[in-house]
């Protein structure tokens, strides 16, 4: 299938930047604005309906940068596929499975700088490490409450969706999609674990986060100043996704790891966020939908990474899950993410 809009990585010291080239007459590095704090370069359709050595290439749920211009890309059917960064051919294709060898509905994707890869499954859910040719090497523990009913309060498809480490690389976080059953309908929670000094992850403090009604949490990344970009996604039979990017900072957020329900009492602090985009008042760029959206730019996104930045900006890079439905399309998105201003 030919590269429609193919993903171009340029390299600059440490800093990867990341453009598509928009459909139509636009060019390459033409920025186009969704909002006063973000931008979109681009959009590649380029793996949609795809296969490689005989595996589907879709149900991307995640997205890491994988060093040496490669990009990892995680499918929640238990497949981590490795792209190259230039032109998103897939370069190869490595299973995941749990201790039994059974496959994973995985969703959130962390690759450490020792290349380890840690890895949710939402099923449990559960947070496990594996080596880079996808043996585990360890699991993580998890609360019970944030354990999928009858054993835990989580709703089942529900749980670890974002995985991201933050700045600093000591502290793992997990982002639950939907609230826990007692908890306000609109509040998720978000799990941390500490890095021990033999490599391992310890359970560390929890926090909560109030989304949009009706969306929920499919993707966190951390910034580099310490805060977070927030993926919130929702759906409507007919007329489409909602899909909102919010800039949130933790620090100062209270410990609810010890709170059985929230909103627990008025001096509990809440994670704050900031709306960076509604990505419906993108520009469309010539993409097309083969169900209805409110922009035909929008699908199912779940997977985001940062692919690099400018004393200014954020490159960030989207990715949408097709579920393997003829109606949906696995989608890149380029997006420029400015988050110097602070909130």
């Amino acid at each position: 299938m030919p590269l429609r809009n193919p993903l171009a990585l340029l390299t600059a010291g440490l800093a990867v930047a990341t453009c598509l080239t928009a459909a139509g007459p636009a060019q390459a590095h033409t920025r186009h604005a969704c909002s006063p704090d973000v931008s979109i370069d681009g959009f590649s359709d380029a793996l949609d309906k795809t296969t490689y050595e005989n595996t589907y290439v879709g149900n991307l749920s995640a997205l890491a940068m994988d060093g040496g211009g490669s990009l990892a890309a995680l499918s929640d059917r238990s497949s981590l596929f490795r792209l190259d960064a230039r032109t998103l051919k897939p370069r190869s294709v490595t299973p995941l499975a749990d201790e039994n060898g059974t496959a994973l509905d995985s969703e959130g994707l962390v690759i450490d700088a020792d290349g380890t890869l840690l890895v949710t499954s939402e099923t449990e859910p559960s947070v496990r490490r594996y080596s880079r040719t996808g043996e585990i090497l360890d699991r993580l523990p998890v609360p019970d409450a944030l354990r999928v009913s009858p054993v835990g309060r989580a709703q089942p498809n529900g749980t670890f969706e974002g995985l991201t480490l933050l700045s600093g690389g000591r502290t793992l976080l997990a982002s639950m999609e939907y609230s826990l059953s007692g908890d306000d309908s609109t509040i998720v929670r978000f799990q941390t674990w500490r890095r021990t000094a033999h490599g391992h992850f310890a359970l560390g403090a929890q926090y909560a986060y109030r989304k949009d009604p009706g969306l929920g949490v499919p993707e966190v990344q951390a910034t580099p100043d310490g805060r977070l970009l927030v993926l919130e996604r929702g759906f409507t039979s007919g007329v489409g996704n909602t899909v909102r990017l919010y800039l949130a900072d933790p620090r100062g957020a209270t410990d609810t790891s010890g709170i059985e329900t929230l909103p627990a009492r008025p001096e509990a602090r809440l994670i704050r966020k900031t709306l960076l985009t509604d990505l419906v008042t993108c520009p469309s760029l010539g993409a097309t939908a083969e169900q209805p959206q409110p922009n035909p730019l929008l699908d199912n996104i779940e997977g985001m990474t940062i692919t690099g930045r400018t004393k200014k900006t954020l490159k960030v890079l989207l990715a949408s899950d097709d579920n393997e439905n003829k109606t949906q399309t696995t989608r890149f998105y380029a997006l420029r993410v400015r988050t110097t201003t602070q909130r």
